[in-house]
């Protein structure tokens, strides 16, 4: 019960603070959406990527033993993903946005306030947390982004040229490339950078809130219950099984455990936003997966400690 209290009072509450005042702010004045999506998408997230990677110390065996599970996962998850939109009869739009929904996960918000409270005593509890996010930074931005783009064009080419266009893919070369040769970025730079970064979270949050502003969930469409059943239930009994299959114990089992059932990610909300991918039903996504997962998060804490 402590457990649920803490992630309900220090994850949910703050979540849904900044997506409640974006709601209000647009409900009050009518913000503009597309200068919210340019700012996301041109701006905050070029910055939050890059920062994350820069400022990551990736190495070892261990981290390739992480990112191979995160591989197999994410793989796992985009092949169910893929099926179950086909057998729905989704169109090209809604399936793109659904499969965004189930395979991109809120690591960095909602993923390291819970892994801080679970692990408060356990910097490798942490530590791969971190890799999370950087994994899923690299997922978003490679398979989540072109997933989006592709809808409207006609052609690989096409994509990829759309795909080019978003400045996060240079963000995170540039961010790999500073990192691996260890320069240090002058003050005079860093201070802007860093500034930009740490609004990604709330701005990204009050966009959401905007987007719901006007939602009214009457009722749970076939779409949205099945993007709450692959995130929040497929997603951590797929890393459970991956887990046992790669030996992986203790700690290191425990986080990628509970990694894998955090909510569905802003950003495909923001990349639904922004290529015209059922916006709306990308809100209701994130939205009611966050709510949802204060119950099955807790249960997947749970279940860590008992099972590794």
């Amino acid at each position: 019960m402590s457990v649920l209290f803490l992630i309900l009072l220090n994850v949910i509450v703050p979540v849904f603070f900044l997506i409640g005042a974006g709601a209000f702010l647009h409900r009050k004045f009518h913000l503009d959406m597309n200068t919210l999506s340019k700012l996301n998408n041109f701006l905050l997230m070029p910055a939050i990527s890059f920062v994350n990677i820069y400022q990551s110390k990736m190495g070892g065996g261990m981290i390739v033993q992480i990112f191979g599970f995160l591989a197999l996962q994410a793989v796992s998850l985009i092949i169910v993903s893929t099926l179950i939109a086909k057998l729905a009869k989704f169109d090209q739009s809604l399936s793109a946005t659904f499969k965004n929904s189930v395979v991109l996960n809120n690591s960095a918000n909602f993923g390291m306030p819970v892994s801080q409270l679970v692990f408060h005593n356990n910097p490798l509890g942490l530590s791969i947390q971190v890799i999370v996010i950087i994994f899923q930074n690299l997922l978003t931005y490679t398979y989540g982004l072109m997933n989006s783009v592709s809808v409207h064009t006609k052609s690989a080419k096409g994509a990829i040229s759309e795909f080019l266009k978003n400045p996060v893919i240079y963000a995170l070369l540039l961010g790999f490339v500073l990192q691996a040769t260890s320069i240090n970025i002058p003050l005079f730079l860093w201070t802007p950078i860093d500034n930009i970064a740490s609004a990604f979270i709330a701005i990204a949050l009050i966009t959401l809130g905007a987007q719901s502003a006007y939602l009214k969930i009457t009722h749970f469409p076939l779409p949205l219950i099945l993007s709450l059943i692959g995130r929040l239930i497929l997603s951590p009994s797929i890393a459970f099984l991956i887990i046992l299959m790669l030996g992986l114990e203790g700690t290191v089992a425990q986080g990628l455990f509970i990694a894998s059932s955090f909510p569905t990610s802003r950003n495909s909300a923001l990349f639904a936003l922004e290529y015209g991918n059922h916006p709306e039903y990308a809100a209701q996504a994130v939205l009611m997966s966050t709510l949802f997962s204060s119950i099955t998060v807790t249960l997947v804490v749970y279940l860590s400690k008992i099972l590794f």
